[in-house]
């Protein structure tokens, strides 16, 4: 029997099965196509998406494949600059192809050990006190303690669970791809500048090597899975701008709606659902992936400890706790900046005053902290503002900060060099130093780098220890 089971391998079922395994877990992933999609979406990992890769020694793979670009704008693509205050050592956006991080991602998991099977579509489940009986198209029958559905937008297991995914339908849908032009780029310009004067939904820009990265409104929604035709790009270029461009050798094309939804639970008993499974929203501001993803490293160190044995009661409820509310955000400011563009005059008034607000440091500064998940604090009950918040890499005598996340424990950053998780030991380091950049006397850190207690007694670290880690143990490997 498998200790976890994850339905689909992209980017959010392939993190949660590393996050696992760095804990000993036994991960089976399941995705039922034979290899990736043939096209390529280019996605943006933001600033938290970025620091979380570091925390995992995953970064450098990832920067070999992305283009680096500022974080400016990022918001209802209202121009912007980057802020000067953003506190991270990873103040940028990486532009990388879904395929490579779902690959890169993939690789990670197995290299640490889980098993993943292609070609297996999860059909249904059943659930008892011990374990979840998974059934696959083939017939066959696979069991785990838990089940975690990634598998998508119309995921089996969320509708086998019965949670509700109420929302908003789609009622537009975009076409997004990356492809060359035969047209004078002067002209291309001087043509998109005036269409985005009304249409918002639309842009064709360059994007290196003589390609354009080409966004226009779909002539209808599509119930097809499948990416859009270049024919089908020419048809909308010719009805908005009256010239398709002389588009041609395109690199890749997708499509995308406007559907919100979120789901009314992340848990049912022994089941669970993370990434799209649990919520969709517009690609306004490049979130979904990342989402995603940091639903992984939330999830991931929290299922490891009650399948190891140590874990609070309720530690594994803090998950839809934190998670749930942090999606409804994003889902509300996707819906904010899908309003501001729309081609209305109405619409159209209100991105301009937000544009002249956006002049405001304080006020680009918000949105991007925002958008990028920067600004994310988790409710961790009453204490300074920094609890429940993310640290960055400090720079510490001994080296940055995020190597010593690399395996998903917690850790105690004293600064005092008087307090000990000596009892903790299997599952926190301890890291002294007196002249850490930190605005606190100790932290104690949870294995997604947020911030889980600060303060100077021992008692009250213990109790702390205790909520976020379980019960001392003599010491002995769990």
């Amino acid at each position: 029997m498998f200790d976890v089971i994850i339905a689909g391998c992209g980017p959010t079922g392939a993190m949660l099965a590393a996050e696992l395994r760095l804990h000993r877990v036994r991960v089976l992933v399941l995705e039922q196509d034979p290899e990736p999609a043939s096209y390529v979406r280019i996605v943006s990992l933001h600033i938290r998406s970025l620091e979380l890769m570091a925390m995992r020694g995953l970064l450098d793979r990832l920067l070999e494949h992305g283009r680096q670009r500022p974080v400016g704008g990022v918001f209802a693509a209202i121009d912007a600059p980057t802020p000067d205050d953003l506190d991270s050592a990873y103040a940028y956006q990486l532009g990388i192809p879904q395929p490579v991080v779902t690959r890169l991602l993939e690789e990670r998991a197995v290299e640490l050990g889980a098993e993943v099977r292609t070609e297996c579509a999860v059909t249904g489940f059943a659930q008892d006190a011990d374990g979840v009986t998974v059934e696959l198209g083939t017939g066959e029958r696979l069991r785990a303690r838990y089940l975690v559905g990634c598998d998508g937008a119309r995921s089996t297991v969320r509708k086998a669970l019965g949670v509700g995914f109420p929302g908003e339908p789609a009622r537009t849908e975009t076409l997004m791809g990356e492809m060359a032009a035969s047209a004078p780029p002067e002209e291309i310009a001087a043509k998109v500048a005036e269409i985005r004067e009304t249409t918002r939904a639309f842009s064709f820009g360059p994007f290196g090597g003589g390609n354009y990265r080409v966004v226009v409104p779909a002539a209808r929604i599509s119930d097809r899975a499948e990416p859009p035709t270049l024919e089908d790009f020419r048809e909308q270029l010719r009805l908005l701008a009256g010239t398709d461009f002389g588009v041609h050798s395109a690199r890749w094309l997708s499509r995308f709606g406007d559907a919100t939804r979120l789901a009314e639970h992340y848990r049912r008993g022994r089941v669970l659902l993370a990434g799209d499974a649990a919520h969709i929203h517009p690609p306004a501001g490049g979130q979904g992936l990342n989402l995603g993803v940091q639903d992984a490293v939330n999830l991931g160190w929290k299922l490891a400890a009650h399948i190891r044995g140590w874990a609070p009661e309720t530690l594994l409820d803090t998950y839809e706790s934190e998670r749930r509310p942090v999606a409804a955000d994003v889902l509300d400011n996707t819906r904010a900046q899908v309003a501001l563009a729309a081609p209305e005059p109405g619409a159209r008034a209100l991105r301009g005053l937000l544009t002249e607000l956006m002049d405001i440091p304080q006020v680009n500064r918000h949105l991007v902290g925002k958008i990028t998940a920067l600004d994310l604090r988790y409710d961790l009950g009453p204490g300074p503002d920094l609890l429940g918040r993310r640290l960055p890499d400090l720079d510490l005598r001994q080296g940055r900060l995020y190597p010593h996340l690399h395996q998903a424990r917690g850790l105690l950053l004293d600064r005092t060099e008087t307090l000990t998780a000596a009892r903790w030991s299997t599952r926190v380091d301890v890291l002294s130093d007196p002249t850490a950049a930190l605005d606190a006397p100790a932290v104690l850190l949870r294995p997604d780098g947020h911030v889980a207690w600060i303060g100077t007694d021992q008692q009250d670290l213990d109790h702390h220890l205790t909520r976020w880690f379980g019960a001392p143990t003599d010491g002995a490997a769990t």
